[in-house]
């Protein structure tokens, strides 16, 4: 997805974020390494393949917020494969004049993005890894279809977790640094509690996983104006609502949107 995987070339029997994500989602753009893996994590936390479908949820209802609040404009940045509500399909609903650019360093999900999304108006795949914001934002593919003079909404949806905190909040403020005022950041972020934590992180061996406290992921919104209802668990976010009262089980994600001022 946003961080750099181990391999270089594809190779199907190696598990990869992107497809156990896939997996997780009910796409069929997996394979059996992929499977296994997503199967493993079950065992550990058997709500992670729910949380990657609430993840999903959250990321349709937050582009829908932001295209009513005037923006025309997204960048998705460690997109992953394409699967259910993706960023243009949801954006387009909203806003039929809506441009997205998908961003992903997997050269499979750039593959299938440009053969099944990029055909859709307003809408280019490009490569590029989260971790140098300043090569994806002057992309000539990306800028051709994406002006960064006007405001824009950056998605950091379920990525950075793949980079420590320090990390993460560089990213998170580089890439909302470079956008203009008026823009959006929408970013959600894996929590959660030491005992299953970090088991959980220890088992993905498709990448390192970082679990981020609350306190930790407000710093990634750093120079922006966090939106109501806040940083909260992505099942219960609503834009522009009060936090909802979730009580039955622990948060997996937190989710938020912030504006630039």
């Amino acid at each position: 997805m946003g961080v750099k995987e181990e391999e270089a070339t594809f190779d199907p029997g190696r598990p990869s974020i992107a497809r156990v994500w896939d997996y997780w989602l009910g796409g069929k753009d997996n394979f059996a390494a992929d499977r296994a893996l997503a199967e493993k994590m079950l065992e550990i936390n058997p709500l992670a393949a729910l949380m990657a479908r609430e993840n999903r949820q959250f990321l349709g209802r937050a582009v829908t917020y932001t295209a009513g609040l005037g923006i025309r404009q997204f960048i998705d940045v460690g997109a992953g494969l394409p699967t259910a509500l993706n960023t243009h399909d949801v954006a387009h609903h909203a806003a039929p004049d809506a441009k997205v650019a998908y961003v992903d360093n997997d050269p499979m999900v750039i593959s299938h993005a440009r053969a099944l999304l990029a055909k859709a108006p307003g809408v280019v795949a490009v490569p590029g890894d989260m971790r140098h914001p300043d090569a994806i934002l002057t992309n000539p593919e990306l800028t051709a279809t994406i002006d960064l003079t006007r405001p824009v909404c950056v998605l950091l949806s379920g990525v950075l977790h793949f980079l420590d905190a320090s990390a993460a909040r560089d990213v998170a403020v580089a890439f909302t640094s470079a956008i203009s005022p008026g823009s959006y950041l929408i970013l959600s972020v894996g929590t959660g509690q030491e005992d299953v934590a970090k088991p959980f992180s220890a088992a993905y061996t498709a990448a390192v996983l970082y679990i981020h406290s609350p306190d930790e992921a407000l710093t990634f919104f750093e120079g922006l104006e966090l939106l109501p209802p806040g940083l909260v668990p992505a099942r219960g976010w609503e834009g522009g609502a009060p936090a909802a009262r979730l009580t039955e089980r622990r948060p997996t994600f937190l989710a938020g949107v912030g504006r630039k001022p």
